[in-house]
């Protein structure tokens, strides 16, 4: 069994959330990796299956500043403004943070929607808002009380190559990543260490289906991990005898593609200092490498740092702005380097935005009113912003968007509809999304 208990992590309202990702035995009981590729299966029938598109979501948790991003207020009261001055873009007309000149030029390949919104000023409650679509107000909510988008992506549509996840989580889970009614065979896979982590590896992995040498110890990466399962399986023979279910549980643990897929150590070096050699930088290249290979939906961990109640400034200038510069203009570059910015959408965003005055920490709270979200890829329009807010920052001044309309937008790329109705345990129909419709100035 796969079984790895992650890192704890608290923001500013005292909640400590901890991962947990199991593969051998993916949540609960006896599941096993056969059980998910099965409901897996029968997830897919009926379903006219899409070009590979794929997501990279990186999800900005604790909420970052659109106010010090994307929607600065150069002519506001400077207890609003703030300390960070606005500079040209590549697009004429369009300017950002002096402290995102990386991703200023190359504006030209995002599209960032300033005129989200919503009335959630909690974190849990918002993060489950912008993961699946449902507005559950209750500050206490720990678990997904409906499925997230990888889940149902995982789902519907399955991965885009064989012996590959669907939906991976790099290097752990974000906020309400889990499948809920779906069943625990639509959670997320994770790799648990991080692949800027000199040691990266899939740790305590161990085959399933009747394997007899039992876990398999950590090796120095992934790739060694997964050589050294193969071997096993060719001396015990462990493949006769499965179905092909868990034989595709097998070459899923053990088929070059994966090995392949997570071994970040055959990328240039180069292209690894580009990505910049932080956590974000290399989840970021990691998930450009799934993607590529065939996974439908991964989700990337920025690090944290966003939730700037106290020295928002400080913390962003030196810290937060600089890296998702650095690895965000890296991997939009990339995808266009490569011909991939056709299939594969990323999209940026946190749970809300922060408040337009400056509190007398020097920080910005919670502010669910405006939000700046990024999209970049998935063949969408690309080159400028969406929407607009008032002089202060505080809501939208044109057409809003809800979390739904965001979320429709990656169903569409992914080529899923949002009507379509699920059952929970109790024969309820649940549809993909209740409200929201996809975006329209992104797809022309």
């Amino acid at each position: 069994m796969f079984d790895v208990v992650g890192k704890r992590y608290r923001q500013c309202d005292g909640v400590t959330r901890r991962s947990m990702l199991k593969v051998g035995a993916l949540a609960a009981g006896s599941l096993t990796l056969a059980d998910a590729l099965r409901a897996q299966a029968r997830g897919r029938e009926g379903l006219t299956r899409p070009a590979d598109t794929a997501v990279i979501q990186i999800f900005l948790g604790g909420g970052p500043s659109h106010l010090d991003t994307f929607d600065l207020k150069p002519a506001a009261p400077r207890e609003i403004r703030g300390a960070f001055r606005e500079i040209a873009t590549c697009v004429p007309g369009f300017r950002v943070s002096e402290h995102l000149p990386r991703l200023a030029a190359v504006m030209d390949k995002f599209t960032v929607v300033r005129s989200v919104t919503h009335t959630n000023t909690s974190h849990l409650p918002s993060s489950h808002f912008l993961q699946t679509g449902y507005n559950v107000r209750n500050a206490a909510l720990h678990q997904n009380q409906f499925p997230s988008m990888g889940s149902i992506v995982a789902r519907l549509r399955g991965a885009n190559t064989p012996g590959l996840p669907a939906y991976t989580a790099v290097p752990r889970v974000i906020a309400f990543p889990y499948a809920s009614h779906l069943g625990a065979a639509y959670n997320p896979f994770t790799t648990e260490v991080g692949p800027d982590e000199d040691d990266f590896h899939v740790k305590n992995l161990r085959l399933v289906g009747g394997i007899s040498r039992g876990r398999l110890q950590d090796r120095d990466h992934l790739r060694q991990t997964l050589d050294t399962m193969r071997r096993d399986v060719d001396l015990h023979g462990a493949s006769l005898g499965m179905d092909a279910f868990d034989r595709a549980a097998v070459e899923m643990i053990t088929s070059d593609a994966a090995a392949e897929a997570f071994n970040i150590e055959a990328e240039d070096p180069r292209l690894r200092d580009r990505y910049g050699r932080t956590s974000i930088g290399q989840n970021c290249l990691l998930a450009r490498r799934l993607v590529e290979a065939g996974v439908t939906y991964v989700t990337c961990l920025s690090g944290g740092e966003w939730d700037t109640h106290t020295d928002n400034f400080k913390t962003m200038r030196e810290f937060s702005s600089p890296r998702i510069d650095q690895s965000i203009s890296a991997l939009i570059t990339d995808l266009y380097d490569r011909g991939l910015e056709r299939r594969v959408l990323v999209n940026v965003m946190g749970e809300f935005g922060r408040s337009p005055r400056i509190n007398a920490d020097a920080g910005r709270d919670h502010w669910p009113g405006a939000m700046s979200v990024l999209f970049a890829g998935g063949d969408l329009v690309m080159g400028g912003m969406i929407g607009t807010t008032d002089r202060q920052g505080a809501y939208p001044t044109s057409t809003p968007y809800s979390p739904g309309d965001v979320l429709a937008t990656m169903y569409r790329v992914l080529g899923i509809d949002t009507s379509h109705v699920f059952y929970d345990r109790q024969n309820r129909p649940i549809p993909v999304l209740p409200e929201g419709e996809p975006i329209a100035e992104l797809f022309g």
